[in-house]
């Protein structure tokens, strides 16, 4: 069971990977689109500031996702297993197909439909959690899009007078911060989500580790309040490592498909969205990275006109975001079904 249990924490970073890899574009696209960096100065330049965030970042996102949606006692190993594969699959499905769905969501969505599927609806824990994450799959991208449309049309008002390539030249820098800002709120929200997985799992195999002796001595957690330094380094540098190898289907879609952007824009929207994650990750809500920013291009486009912005696809993108916790639920349950005969 000690090697299964240690299995499992390498999914889980696993899924951290894959979860830099698909969400690189809540970073990066924008920074892209403009052709303020290179891609892959811009994946570097956004891998770092994901792993800087393992240094300034609280662990409240972290403490809510490994206590905060599911009742502990259907918590146990093969439960945990089933819910990354169910997130891992549906990542990279929307991955394939260049869609820029939450992976956060799919996580959460994963771990319930384990869970439902061992003991039934009792296994949710109904509270504030669930309450905070159903609002945000709402809330977020209609925040980051007020935020992005506020923040640009300040931006314009500002500089009316001003020609646009002097403009451009002035946000050019200005993006790198912004870039910058988006990367280490992404670190400090997304990598959690991991760290707050491995925690519950610690936890329920508790008995498992009991009488262990050596390293494997520092595996057991007595409860969910605390997180090890281990596996915050391990989420982060799991995560950057993610980021630098960049998921370039998503990555054209957010940065040109949705709307066209400039230096400035990519400034608004990624500082726009960056705001947003950060007051998420500091009252420990486990917030959509990819519905913020994607909200907040979508708010810096209609600052231009409303034709400016490709509903069509960004009605696609909303879609995929709705559909997210059922499908990655439905994936989790069945492998949990399938994984049970195999771990009992």
């Amino acid at each position: 069971m000690i090697t299964f249990v240690l299995a499992i924490i390498a999914v889980a970073f696993v899924f951290d990977f894959i979860n830099g890899f698909h969400d690189s574009a809540n970073s990066i696209a924008t920074i892209v689109g403009t052709r303020v960096l290179s891609p892959f100065a811009a994946v570097l330049w956004a891998a770092t500031f994901n792993f800087a965030a393992a240094f300034f970042g609280s662990t409240a996102v972290a403490k809510a996702v490994s206590s905060g949606f599911i009742v502990q006692e259907y918590v146990d190993p093969t439960v945990i297993a089933a819910g990354l594969l169910g997130a891992i699959i549906w990542n990279l499905i929307t991955w394939w197909y260049g869609i820029p769905s939450s992976s956060s969501h799919a996580l959460i969505g994963g771990f319930a439909g384990a869970a439902v599927a061992k003991g039934g609806f009792a296994a949710l824990l109904w509270g504030s959690k669930w309450i905070q994450t159903l609002a945000a799959i709402a809330l977020s991208p209609m925040l980051g899009m007020t935020f992005g449309f506020l923040l640009m049309a300040l931006v314009l008002n500002l500089f009316q007078r001003a020609r646009p390539r002097q403009v451009d030249r002035l946000f050019r820098p200005g993006q790198l911060l912004s870039s910058a800002m988006l990367s280490f709120a992404h670190g400090s929200n997304d990598a959690q989500k991991t760290m707050g997985i491995i925690v519950g799992l610690l936890v329920s195999a508790k008995a498992h580790f009991a009488g262990q002796t050596g390293w494997m001595s520092h595996l057991y957690l007595e409860n969910a309040d605390r997180v090890p330094y281990w596996v915050e380094i391990g989420a982060y540098s799991a995560i950057s490592l993610g980021t630098l190898f960049g998921g370039w289907r998503i990555v054209h879609t957010m940065g040109s498909r949705i709307t066209r952007l400039r230096p400035v824009g990519g400034f608004a929207a990624e500082t726009g969205g960056a705001l947003v994650i950060i007051g998420a990750s500091h009252f420990g809500i486990p917030v959509s990275t990819t519905h913020t920013i994607t909200g907040s291009i979508v708010g810096v486009g209609a600052t231009n006109r409303l034709s400016a912005v490709r509903w069509g696809l960004a009605g696609r993108i909303v879609w995929a975001w709705i559909v997210t916790i059922p499908a990655s639920a439905a994936m989790a349950a069945i492998a949990f079904l399938l994984l049970r005969p195999l771990t009992s």
